[in-house]
């Protein structure tokens, strides 16, 4: 078999802190995932991954693969685990066949422990379930809850009811105790790790915790000024446009973003809207005007 290099696998080098290894984990399972990336290889991309960052993030599986790193193995290289290699380490089971053939020889399929006493089976914890959870931008705002249909693998369907914390933010992840797949002799059942998307919405765009909302005022309510009721996720508000106005101008509300340690704001972009001249009467409205500012160029 080949020796494989998790950290290249996972594009971090051999000192990364666990916070780099999740972060790179996170932004290559998004890229590779088989329900967003239909490339030939993802998948396989994807197993590996998630089969790499199973070691890293494990500071007994990781101490060991880096002290056999050590004696100068690569990856592509040929490969055969050293004698009583895995007994020596704690390590050691039958195979769960969800990872490669190195992962099982050097660990014994997932997470695999020593032998149960008197030939039992050996404990295995389960593998995690990775998926992905699809909320409004009024959830993410309010928090609450929303029900998950997950496929099990014998064909069959379970649902789960998962609470959203008030706040969250695209890409962060749901980490649900237990609801992964099975353990073996006893052992825990692996998590279910649900990574949050937000769907777009009609009225807001999301920048961080930022909301921005861009706002259509009258040509007049620009010129002169005036105060309008603004839409904001916790509700209507009122907001004074300053006299003078220019389309693009921002103004802030501050904290109307999402909440958090540090909440967001809420952004309003102004948009000044001419109306149309539909009558006579606003036809000589709009020849007024003109001749008032004759000498104004907007294109200047």
């Amino acid at each position: 078999m080949e020796f494989k290099d998790y950290y290249d696998i996972l594009g971090v080098k051999p000192d990364a802190s666990e916070a780099d290894i999740k972060a790179a984990y996170r932004k290559l399972a998004r890229k590779y995932h088989p329900d967003k990336n239909k490339d030939a290889g993802a998948e396989e991309k994807f197993k590996s991954i998630n089969e790499a960052n199973e070691v890293l993030r494990d500071a007994e599986k990781r101490r060991a693969y880096d002290e056999l790193r050590a004696g100068g193995y690569r990856g592509g290289e040929q490969f055969r685990p050293p004698p009583g290699w895995g007994q020596s380490h704690g390590f050691g089971g039958d195979g769960g066949g969800d990872f490669s053939d190195f992962f099982e020889s050097l660990f014994g399929g997932r997470g695999g422990a020593g032998p149960g006493p008197r030939g039992a089976p050996r404990a295995r914890r389960g593998g995690d379930v990775h998926a992905h959870v699809q909320i409004d931008l009024q959830t993410a705002f309010d928090g609450g809850r929303t029900r998950l249909s997950l496929q099990d693998g014998s064909g069959g369907e379970r649902v789960l009811e998962v609470k959203i914390p008030a706040g969250i933010q695209p890409g962060q992840v749901i980490r649900l105790a237990g609801q992964g797949h099975s353990g073996s002799g006893g052992a825990s059942n692996g998590d279910l790790l649900l990574e949050v998307g937000i769907r777009d919405d009609g009225r807001f765009r999301l920048d961080g915790r930022n909301v921005l909302h861009v706002l259509p005022i009258a040509p007049w309510e620009a010129a002169l000024g005036t105060t309008v009721p603004v839409p904001t996720l916790a509700g209507t508000v009122d907001l004074r446009i300053p006299a003078g106005s220019q389309s693009g101008r921002k103004l802030r509300l501050k904290g109307r973003g999402l909440p958090g340690a540090h909440p967001g704001d809420q952004l309003v972009e102004l948009s000044i809207r001419a109306p149309l001249a539909d009558t006579d009467a606003q036809k000589k409205a709009y020849e007024a005007l003109r001749e008032e500012f004759g000498d104004y160029d907007p294109r200047r």
